[in-house]
């Protein structure tokens, strides 16, 4: 049984620490520097849990930083553990960050979106992994495995492409989710009414591709219905802007259709 140490508290944490003890894996310790954090998660899944770098197991097979792109340099260097391997679970953050301060360190990417709320199913979520040596590389493999059905072996550079993508499906999208809700509860109306909307277009996505899956006055070139929503935005000139510039590009990247 694999003995880990999952440095950091938060959403992406609470999951993982949630999800490894049902895929054969010890989790020994929650290190956070926010001590209430660490105990608060620690209770949750019955182990061990401090805010001391000083105390921090130095056994373990493997230590999962789940920590923030600044806090994560900072953190490496304060670990004192030499064993094990060595994991940061970011999007963007090159695997070098533990480069001179452990001698085994790779990436262990989920490539999900994680919510204090909502605990996530680790197994249909891809993972993307990374080594600094193929010996490693195996070993996080057959770890990563244990989590999750899709493991895949990627470079830095490629990590950093699926974040991008990631941002533009996942955070930008939600964001516009929140647009939405905010001109529904204006009128009196409740989000849950655009949600069979939103589920729609993303089952469509298993079965054709965004491109042919594109509806709306932008794509149509329904000049008429596009300058009624720019009237009906014109008294909040951010939100005008965003409809205009990206109702803009939709016809700029010539997805018009006849």
């Amino acid at each position: 049984m694999n003995k880990v140490v999952i440095i950091g508290s938060g959403n992406v944490a609470r999951s993982l620490a949630h999800a490894l003890p049902y895929c054969g894996c010890a989790v020994e310790q929650i290190f956070s520097r926010n001590l209430l954090s660490a105990e608060s998660l620690a209770l949750e899944i019955g182990s061990d849990f401090t805010d001391d770098f000083e105390k921090i197991s130095t056994d373990a097979d493997f230590y999962i930083y789940a920590v923030s792109d600044d806090a994560l340099r900072v953190v490496a260097e304060q670990v004192k553990a030499k064993s094990g391997i060595h994991l940061h679970t970011s999007g963007s953050v090159e695997m070098n960050v533990f480069e001179g301060k452990k001698e085994n360190f790779g990436v262990l990417y989920p490539f999900q979106t994680f919510s204090k709320q909502k605990l996530a199913d680790f197994k249909n979520i891809p993972i993307f992994i990374e080594a600094n040596s193929q010996k490693n590389l195996d070993i996080i493999f057959d770890f990563a495995k244990n989590i999750s059905n899709n493991v895949l072996k990627i470079n830095s550079l490629q990590r950093k492409e699926i974040h991008l993508a990631g941002v533009f499906a996942c955070n930008f999208s939600n964001f516009f989710y929140s647009i939405a809700d905010d001109i529904l509860r204006k009128n009196g109306l409740p989000f849950e009414i655009i949600l069979p909307l939103i589920e729609e277009s993303v089952q469509k996505l298993h079965f054709i591709s965004p491109k042919e899956a594109q509806t709306g006055p932008a794509v149509r070139g329904d000049k008429k219905i596009i300058g009624e929503h720019l009237k009906m935005l014109a008294d909040n000139k951010d939100l005008c802007e965003i409809y205009r510039l990206i109702s803009g590009y939709i016809c700029q990247k010539q997805l018009v259709k006849s």
